[in-house]
């Protein structure tokens, strides 16, 4: 089975055997970032306390909150960034603004960028979260990479969903997980 091979009679089996199979290749790469329907991201404006935006964190589930200024994005605020800046630090997190542990203009990206692009500068910037902006640089939503590791799943559908665990290697608490 050559699946490099349109013409080769096993593969082209194999993909009617499931209709809705699709591949991965360098097209599905260069879908634009919107085809993830990145959600409206959660921001902070600039000033706000680190308290409040670690709230909005836990509330909302999330990894990251933009900070913004003027409806414009002034930074982000992520896990890391609490981890490494804030956690240990003697400041009051009520009073003290979040722009003192942010990352500073972050990169961004707009929604017609191609999802290699996205995971490409995430590779680089060694980063997990990439905000998405309008033409006035507006934010308008937020990719991660789990958002694109879901997007390369469906690719694999049963391969993945239905790979058996290894029971030596599953972990018996939530210690880890």
């Amino acid at each position: 089975m050559d699946p490099t091979n349109p013409g080769d009679e096993e593969f082209m089996d194999y993909l009617e055997s499931d209709p809705a199979r699709r591949i991965l290749d360098d097209r599905a790469l260069r879908e634009p970032i919107s085809i993830l329907q990145p959600p409206v991201p959660v921001c902070a404006e600039v000033g706000t306390g680190v308290g409040d935006v670690v709230r909005r964190m836990q509330e909302y589930r999330i990894g990251c909150v933009l900070v913004v200024a003027q409806q414009k994005i002034a930074g982000i605020f992520t896990e890391r960034d609490l981890l490494l800046k804030v956690i240990g630090s003697q400041h009051d997190l009520e009073k003290t603004p979040v722009e003192e542990f942010m990352t500073n203009a972050p990169e961004a990206m707009r929604p017609i960028d191609t999802i290699a692009f996205a995971l490409n500068k995430m590779s680089l910037g060694g980063f997990r979260h990439i905000p998405i902006v309008d033409d006035a640089g507006h934010p308008v939503g937020i990719v991660s990479v789990k958002d694109i590791v879901d997007y390369i799943a469906e690719f694999f559908g049963a391969e993945v969903q239905n790979v058996p665990p290894v029971p030596e290697l599953v972990a018996k608490d939530r210690d880890g997980a």
